[in-house]
């Protein structure tokens, strides 16, 4: 496939639907109002604990032709070699240099996932920095080796395929060490644990426990709180996000 694929003459609609990050979903389920349910997220078998960083999320894709394209969560913004990027978000000026650093992908597409954060980026940089300094984190990579299948179909199609959960993310094992060998720093590794808590309370109490403050400040101005946590299981099989904000509001209506 990597004689056959051109960045030039490839559908760009299509690979931005095949490579955006699907969502997460809350480890409770929201309901109305913001008000949490009791209802959960399944994990079976042990979990790790990442912290989840408050920035944008932000895509390299490594193409079989040895090109890149850099992308926001919802657009592709600059492909290797254009002379003009989309500065949106910052995403281009900050990633273009590690895109070149990046090996290049093989007989398929690999996406890597990155958390942008600091600087101007959201309303929550100050916790971060007080310099809009800007820093990334490695959160996830995925595979996509089926090329020729993925652009037969249509954005439409791509769209329900990423929301079946059908793209090919690393374990954990793999994303630890392609992080290594691509020398980026992974979101920070908390905890891992055999179950989670199940109350809604419980919850909150051992988010506050596990993490007091973020791990990824990019000075000492940072005002420190942090957003949550990322659950997965090492195969990657469930995964959820615990956010400080949803226990708090949920507490607040309670209450």
């Amino acid at each position: 496939m990597s004689d056959d694929f051109s960045l030039r003459s490839c559908d760009l609609d299509k690979l931005n639907s095949m490579t955006k990050y699907p969502s997460i979903p809350t480890y409770h389920t929201l309901g109305d109002k913001g008000v949490l349910l009791e209802e959960t997220v399944i994990f079976d078998g042990e979990v790790i604990l990442t912290e989840k960083v408050d920035g944008t999320n932000s895509r390299i894709i490594l193409l079989p032709d040895g090109n890149f394209v850099l992308g926001s969560r919802e657009e592709l913004l600059f492909a290797k070699g254009d002379l003009i990027g989309n500065p949106a978000l910052g995403i281009v000026n900050s990633l273009k240099d590690v895109a070149d650093s990046l090996p290049p992908s093989q007989d398929y597409i690999t996406v890597v996932y990155l958390e942008l954060y600091g600087g101007k980026i959201t309303s929550a940089s100050k916790q971060y920095t007080a310099e809009q300094r800007v820093g990334w984190r490695l959160f996830d990579i995925a595979v996509l080796t089926e090329i020729e299948t993925l652009f037969a179909k249509s954005t439409k199609q791509l769209s329900a395929w990423r929301d079946n959960g059908e793209q090919l993310f690393l374990d954990e094992a793999q994303l630890n060490q392609t992080a290594k060998d691509y020398r980026l720093e992974l979101t920070p590794r908390l905890a891992k644990v055999p179950v989670l808590p199940t109350s809604i309370k419980e919850t909150h109490e051992f988010l506050l426990e596990i993490l007091p403050k973020t791990n990824v400040a990019l000075d000492a101005g940072a005002k420190g709180r942090a957003e949550g946590i990322v659950a997965r299981t090492i195969s990657r099989s469930a995964i959820a996000k615990l956010r400080f904000e949803d226990y708090e509001r949920h507490a607040k209506r309670r209450n």
